[in-house]
């Protein structure tokens, strides 16, 4: 009988990283367990202070002796307060809305847990994210495919791993068909956490104010009064920071008008917030700053469906590479919101992604000028 394959799986002591542990178990892996302690504090009770908190060990510490597997818990806390925290809140204070879970994954989770996984002999790291791998029989090319699930597919916040790292990893609960059956096999597990709710927030901010309130504590400087003003730049009203606001924001502009306004675009140089009518905040051009390609990069542009948010539909667009990186879809997008992620799918794989820049009106190119 062969040596088993040892394999090192990040248990944030959730459902999903629980059962993809159980299930490599259940493939014959050799399989450890590990935590990241990389947030804890809480201005209530730290035990319940989202993933990777103190609470969340614990779960995962008990998962791992339910299912026999030896469990470390590692603390990254500087590294995530360094590549997560500092980015989240320089990110606000630029204008710009980050994801966290994308720094997370690209720098923590996939970077510093793949180095441990190494440390501890593991030919592979696991998560239990809901998204699926494919190997290109012609060029052994590594594919990130969307997850079966669509209710559930992750493939949007890992769009920036690439061939090394693809060739490291592990989605065990990428062919499940939904949460439900998740759920269900940790029941049939015997798993603690089978019942246990999804953590919906970020995991690092437990004020009851929300982010706003976390971002307020941590750069007070950063909350500077300006004006809300028109695309013309007539003065509607005051703000106490452009932090408190998004691209696409309806609530709390404090403006009255009689129609409904949005937030088109923050001013950090002279401290403006932007507003106007629903329909200006749609285009179908959509900048960014620069594309990663985990495999070949194209020469022009790509015919892909894209998505500028987590929770959006993929839409039919026109990926530009070169010195004008953006996409262009066929039919305008609502509040492309600069710091987002910007993904692109060829079929169910990923072929690019890439953070939306400020917004800077990039001229469509004709479509008599494109090549079919």
């Amino acid at each position: 009988m062969g040596r088993k394959q040892k394999i090192l799986v990040a248990m944030s002591g959730g459902v999903d990283s629980s059962v993809a542990a159980a299930l490599l178990i259940k493939r014959g892996f050799d399989v450890i367990g590990v935590t990241m302690q990389i947030w804890q504090e809480s201005q209530t009770d730290p035990r319940h202070a989202g993933c990777c908190s103190l609470g969340a060990v614990e779960d995962a510490r008990r998962v791992a002796r339910e299912l026999g597997i030896p469990h470390y818990v590692i603390n990254l806390k500087e590294e995530f307060k360094q590549t997560v925290i500092e980015n989240f809140i320089d990110e606000y204070t630029k204008g710009r809305t980050p994801n966290p879970c994308v720094q997370c994954n690209r720098h923590v989770k996939f970077e510093a847990l793949l180095e441990k996984a190494r440390e501890f002999g593991c030919e592979k790291l696991a998560t239990g994210h809901y998204a699926r791998l494919r190997t290109d029989s012609k060029t052994k090319i590594k594919r990130l495919l969307q997850a079966r699930s669509k209710e559930k597919d992750q493939s949007y916040v890992l769009y920036m791993l690439g061939q090394e790292q693809l060739n490291q990893v592990m989605f065990p609960m990428g062919e499940l068909k939904s949460k439900a059956y998740a759920r269900q096999l940790a029941q049939e597990f015997n798993l603690c956490v089978a019942n246990k709710v999804d953590s919906q927030e970020i995991c690092f901010v437990n004020e009851a104010g929300g982010y706003r309130e976390f971002l307020r504590k941590s750069r007070p400087e950063s909350f500077e009064s300006g004006d809300v003003v028109d695309d013309s730049g007539v003065i509607l009203g005051s703000h106490e920071g452009i932090i408190d606001f998004t691209i696409g924001q309806r609530r709390g502009l404090k403006v009255a008008t009689g129609t409904p306004l949005y937030v088109l675009r923050l001013e950090p140089g002279s401290n403006k917030v932007v507003v106007g009518p629903k329909e200006s905040t749609k285009d179908r051009v959509v900048a960014v700053d620069s594309w990663f390609w985990p495999s070949d990069q194209p020469s022009n542009y790509l015919k892909v469906q894209a998505k500028i948010r987590y929770n959006m539909v993929a839409r039919p667009a026109k990926l530009f590479a070169g010195d004008e990186p953006r996409l262009e879809f066929d039919e305008p997008v609502q509040a492309a919101t600069p710091g987002q992620i910007a993904v692109a799918y060829v079929g169910k794989s990923i072929i690019s992604g890439g953070i939306i820049s400020n917004l800077k009106r990039t001229s469509a190119i004709s479509a008599s000028n494109l090549k079919s």
